[in-house]
């Protein structure tokens, strides 16, 4: 899947594609977060986005017989109109996915390219059953053959007139889930303003009962406008961040595949934070320090263990396989060896079928998935670094499974122009099994800087 975007705050023009590890870094300022937050909102919205047309040959079939098939290969044929469509649609949207004024998106232009070579729909659609008030039942299922669907209509009773428009919508919104549900990832978001909503998740459960107070207070009260205005001043990926952190006592309430299959990931998730959260009847969430009696709430513990809250939460408790989990700065109030930890724990998960997606100002986490490519290659030497270095098999990485991009300025080719020109934009790095990642931007400033520790050292020129 690519994506491409223009005029997309300080971005010009630029492309990335995701990977089963896909990583955006450079200086502050440069596109990356503008970048991650336009790529979650569609992956958060697309099902409202992408539409496609239901003959009404097929509606009618539906009414006089109950039963009809739909044929996914006519649909299948409309894929890049869908796509430009839906995309144009969300583009329109994208001051509320940022909560921002309109005049910023003027000129925006956001869309996605999928590869339909491995496009292979319907296959993982599970049945769908839609209920339309008490008297209405519809029914979807691959059946045989999942090239073409059977829809089934039960009417529980006659005496109310069947809504043609809203069951050919309601078909319209399944198909679009059987092409697309395989193709875009489920996706949990941890932001960078994540540590803010970990402290004080107490505090928005309040300001939600003070909305509620006021409600039943006013007679006269718009709910949906009150509503709507405390929280448009946020974008959506971290109003789903704050949510997914108000809502974790019950989050906590299902496992995820890894404390089913893969708990020993989860220790090492523990190892990073140094010990574990749990749940309390009366307090919350707490935190438990490992090999201690001690409990302590989120203010009281460090702002590593806040900053990894609701990551840790997901994990536990919400990831799937296929899944795709986007962080801002995951080095956020970590130590060196712990941003060196939570590298390993990354390439973990994409070898466990895991899709992860950072943004990243840590060099040392950078060179930690250098060396987890590098050290994957059958060779004695490196067999013997592995051992010694305490890493496991499963955290090495192939290089085909990371996409690195640095936003920086860089000579691009805008559309009507002749000549490349200097924008910023997103560049691809080079990477390879056997050199790793060229994340040139980091290079850079520590060069620089161990020149003038050399010149302190030894009185040399800078």
């Amino acid at each position: 899947m690519k994506v491409r975007v223009r005029n997309l705050g300080i971005l010009k023009d630029a492309e990335f594609e995701l990977g089963e590890l896909t990583i955006l870094c450079g200086e502050n300022n440069t596109g990356k977060t503008y970048a991650t937050y336009a790529l979650y909102g569609f992956l958060a919205t697309w099902h409202h986005m992408l539409k496609t047309s239901i003959n009404d040959v097929v509606i009618a079939n539906l009414m006089n017989r109950g039963i009809e098939k739909i044929d996914v290969e006519k649909h299948i044929e409309r894929i890049d109109s869908i796509l430009r469509k839906g995309c144009a649609d969300y583009t329109k949207r994208l001051p509320r996915i940022f909560a921002s004024s309109t005049d910023k998106f003027t000129n925006t232009q956001f869309s996605i390219s999928i590869d339909k070579n491995n496009f292979c729909p319907a296959k993982q659609f599970k049945k769908r059953e839609i209920h339309i008030g008490e008297s209405i039942r519809i029914s979807i299922s691959n059946g045989e053959n999942y090239n073409a669907p059977e829809i089934s209509l039960a009417r529980m009773s006659d005496k109310n007139e069947v809504p043609q428009g809203l069951i050919k919508k309601v078909i319209s919104e399944s198909v679009i889930r059987m092409l697309f549900d395989s193709v875009f990832p489920k996706t949990f978001i941890a932001s960078a303003e994540r540590t803010g909503a970990a402290i004080f998740r107490k505090e928005l459960d309040f300001a939600r009962n003070r909305l509620l107070e006021k409600m039943s207070a006013e007679e006269k009260i718009d709910p949906m406008k009150l509503l709507y205005s405390a929280y448009q001043d946020y974008p959506l990926p971290v109003t789903r961040n704050v949510e997914f952190t108000r809502d974790i006592e019950s989050i906590s309430k299902s496992n995820s595949f890894l404390a089913k299959e893969h708990p020993d990931v989860l220790n090492d998730f523990a190892n990073i934070i140094g010990g574990e959260y749990i749940i309390t009847k009366n307090q919350g969430v707490l935190f438990k320090p490992k090999g201690k009696y001690a409990r302590l709430s989120m203010g009281e513990s460090s702002s590593a263990v806040r900053s990894l809250l609701d990551i840790g939460f997901y994990l536990r408790h919400v990831a799937q396989h296929g899944d795709l989990l986007m962080i801002d700065e995951p080095e956020l109030n970590l130590h060196p060896e712990n941003q060196r930890r939570i590298a390993r724990l990354f390439t973990r998960l994409v070898n466990l079928g895991m899709k992860v997606f950072i943004t990243t100002h840590s060099d040392y986490i950078i060179k930690e998935l250098n060396t987890l490519i590098m050290l994957n290659q059958d060779i004695p030497h490196l067999r013997e670094i592995v051992k010694r270095g305490r890493y496991k098999n499963e955290e090495l990485l192939s290089s085909d499974k990371v996409k690195l991009y640095t936003a920086e300025k860089a000579p691009i080719k805008l559309e009507g122009n002749k000549r490349r020109t200097r924008w910023p934009t997103l560049v691809p790095a080079k990477i390879t099994q056997e050199r790793g990642i060229e994340a040139l931007s980091f290079d850079k400033t520590i060069n620089e800087m161990n020149e003038i520790e050399e010149a302190i050292l030894w009185g040399g020129e800078i």
